[in-house]
């Protein structure tokens, strides 16, 4: 048994923890360094380290563990805002009252919950999406917005991704129509409330489409960005920030 230390960014976390599984790790942690990956003695040290060189692998050698416990205390409970309790599948506590539970797969695709832009999404949705209005989310990656917007009691959610992988990960989510695609597949005049969790650059070149589908009256919550590249064209109401990330509402 070995394990790799990775030096990812920010915002470089949920893509990496998603590959790291689809490369055979069998646990995974987040440390003050990074993200510590743990590989059986069978894998292929070398080729990994190659693979993930990008991210100043640190090979380590482990005794013994059980790994698949390991992950399971590496993802703990996390409270966001003022109404969810995000868990793991594998958790059995309960929510605090008060509280929803918002299940995710860790790992599964980008969007487990743990980024300062998903959870300010989350913090901001708690606020302005209504009982009965309908919801769509861009790039909805693990689809943990849209399932935060199903548990809020909304009439109807759309999402969509550009990653064929996300969308098959996405569609497990129940009373969400999920598609392969974006903007520019929905209809127009049709959004009570736009949320989208991805870059300013992408944001900016969807622009007018996300103008064309949300209603007159609609609310839309941009995040995905550090607080220093606020994405163009886009005039905010209110703008929320949480460790160097922001979120537009407009």
């Amino acid at each position: 048994m070995f394990s790799l230390l990775l030096h990812p960014s920010p915002a470089q976390e949920d893509f990496l923890t998603a590959d790291l599984w689809e490369l055979g790790a069998a646990g995974i942690s987040e440390e003050d360094e990074g993200i510590r990956a743990f590989f059986e003695a069978s894998a292929d040290a070398r080729r990994l380290i190659d693979r993930l060189a990008g991210f100043r692998p640190e090979l380590r050698q482990e005794a013994d563990v059980d790994w698949a416990r390991a992950t399971r205390d590496a993802w703990p409970p996390l409270i966001v805002g003022e109404r969810f309790y995000l868990v793991a599948p594998w958790s059995e506590q309960a929510a605090p009252p008060g509280r929803v539970r918002l299940e995710i797969e860790p790992g599964m695709a980008c969007g487990t919950g743990r980024h300062p832009a998903t959870q300010l999404c989350l913090e901001a949705m708690e606020r302005f999406v209504r009982p009965r209005s309908r919801v769509v989310d861009i790039g909805t990656g693990s689809g943990i917005l849209a399932r935060a917007a199903t548990l809020l009691g909304v009439a109807g959610v759309i999402a969509c991704d550009i990653d064929p992988d996300a969308v098959e990960i996405a569609r497990r989510t129940p009373l969400v129509a999920v598609f392969t695609g974006s903007a520019d597949a929905l209809r127009g005049n049709s959004a009570d409330l736009i949320v989208a969790n991805i870059d300013s650059a992408a944001l900016e070149q969807l622009r007018d489409d996300l103008a064309r589908v949300r209603k007159p009256d609609s609310v839309m919550i941009l995040s995905g960005f550090p607080e220093d590249e606020l994405p163009h064209g886009f005039p905010s109401r209110e703008v929320l920030r949480k460790d160097g990330w922001a979120c537009v509402i407009c």
